[in-house]
């Protein structure tokens, strides 16, 4: 069987004994390599003026590769050019975006770097896989360099309209360049949409059905691969979790109130500040609700060297004060806001014990802490989900109360909603919800991504009705 290589900015090592890193895309590989070799290629996390050779660890049948950067190339590369270029484009905040030539260099640069390293470690059968948006040009280096071999991409985040995307300097050249690859994936319908709609209307692309296009002289299919979950392994996690010391602990301190939760990266794509001022809406319409509820949310701070970023964090502070501020009591702060990371299974706890989940983002590719929460939860008396209908989530999991998170009114409503929905109710949507969760597993995402990248004539054989390669 062909060797799978696969690569990502960064590379998730296993732990200790063996098991995955946490997140979708380590629990995929890890379920995709049980009957194949693999090599797993990416940045170490570490910066240095001259990076030495590349670091090899082996750890049965993958080998993890991992490669230092440039410090200059970090900053332009991953500060500059993704981060607050191509980042805020693609989630639809043009107004976001700083555009240099150096970063875009470095962006370049970078993926020339990544190619070169890479290269030699090739094997004219290896079946590739890009992962995300900090690699677009990275097929075009490969090929570049000879390597025929079939290569596939995955974006993770969103992919706006052309109207967006011709917002970037150098769309043509960028974008273009994902023409390299043999199969394009993306998580939901409108996402491969989106970037059908640019193929032939900016780039000029032709295509026989909407699934395979000709640009030049390359041939290449879109599709549509939404990303799931361990949805079992995370239910386990969550029930476990319930007897815990944590959990005592966190009951106690909730006094018998009802719990809210949102877990977020600290990000302004996430719609924090637009979550709270909701919450806040909450607090004035239904004031019978205060001090019977409390809001629990979890940010951890994540690039912190971007402005943006800092000013994420202020916002959100200030905010949660203000909230405190004017509805709070001696005996009782509505918000709890934590900005610390936390343990796997302290996060699923959370969830476990929460009645209402706040998922609210302005613009997600897919946002699996939604699906993590409804499989957190106990059947027999499930939580609600709420959800962002720009949340990639929202086109499987209808059965939330989905929400406009620009509209303070509407999640308002939907969380007065929640905390009074019937148990029966509630037991209907979870259930609903669920299914579809186990219906698209991740282990069929990794594997039904590599079956039509390499059988480009086959459709998917797992995904489920709802979703639909273009």
């Amino acid at each position: 069987m062909p060797r799978l290589v696969v690569i990502s900015n960064r590379v998730a090592l296993p732990d200790e004994n063996g098991a995955p890193a946490p997140g979708g895309l380590a629990v995929a590989i890890a379920d995709t390599m049980q009957e194949r070799d693999g090599l797993w290629f990416g940045w170490s996390g570490e910066v240095s003026d001259s990076p030495p050779p590349p670091t090899t660890i082996d750890h049965g049948q993958m080998k993890y590769v991992l490669t230092d950067l440039r410090t200059s190339d970090f900053h332009e590369y991953y500060n500059g050019f993704a981060n607050r270029v191509l980042w805020p484009i693609l989630h639809y905040r043009v107004d976001l975006a700083e555009f240099s030539e150096a970063d875009f260099g470095g962006y370049q640069r970078v993926n020339e770097f990544f190619a070169e390293r890479l290269s030699p470690l090739l094997e004219a059968d290896d079946i590739i896989w890009v992962h995300d948006y900090h690699l677009i040009p990275l097929a075009q280096a490969l090929r570049v360099r000879g390597h025929a071999n079939r290569i596939g991409f995955f974006l993770h985040i969103p992919m706006p309209p052309p109207d967006f995307l011709t917002t970037l300097p150098h769309h043509a050249e960028l974008i273009g360049a994902l023409a390299d690859y043999n199969l394009v994936g993306f998580q939901t319908d409108n996402d491969a949409s989106n970037f059908a709609r640019y193929l032939t209307r900016v780039l000029g692309a032709a295509t026989p059905d909407g699934r395979h296009y000709h640009l030049g002289a390359q041939h290449f299919r879109v599709g549509v691969f939404p990303v799931g979950i361990d949805t079992e392994g995370f239910h386990r996690l969550a029930q476990a979790s319930t007897p815990s010391a944590g959990a005592a602990e966190l009951g106690e301190s909730l006094a018998g109130r009802t719990l809210i939760v949102g877990i977020d990266r600290l990000d302004y794509s996430k719609g924090i500040v637009n979550r709270l001022d909701g919450y806040e809406r909450f607090l004035e319409k239904y004031p019978d609700w205060h001090g019977r509820i409390t809001y629990l949310q979890i940010s951890p701070a994540t690039r912190q060297d971007i402005p943006e970023y800092a000013d994420i964090d202020a916002a959100v502070s200030a905010k949660v004060g203000h909230i405190n501020g004017r509805f709070g009591a001696v005996s009782w702060s509505p918000v709890r806001y934590v900005s610390r990371n936390h343990q796997r299974e302290d996060i699923a706890m959370v969830l476990r014990l929460a009645r209402v989940g706040l998922v609210t983002p302005l613009r997600d590719g897919m946002n699996l802490v939604a699906k993590e929460f409804v499989a957190a939860q106990d059947p027999a008396d499930p939580g609600v989900l709420v959800l962002s209908q720009f949340a990639g989530a929202a086109a499987e999991l209808d059965a939330a109360l989905i929400v406009n998170p620009h509209d303070r009114d509407a999640v308002a409503d939907a969380i007065e909603v929640a905390l009074r929905m019937p148990l029966e109710e509630r037991c209907r949507r979870h259930e609903e919800m669920y299914a579809v969760l186990e219906a698209n597993h991740i282990r069929y995402w990794g594997l039904n991504f590599l079956d039509a990248l390499v059988r480009p004539g086959r459709g998917p054989t797992w995904l489920p009705s709802w979703s639909m390669t273009y």
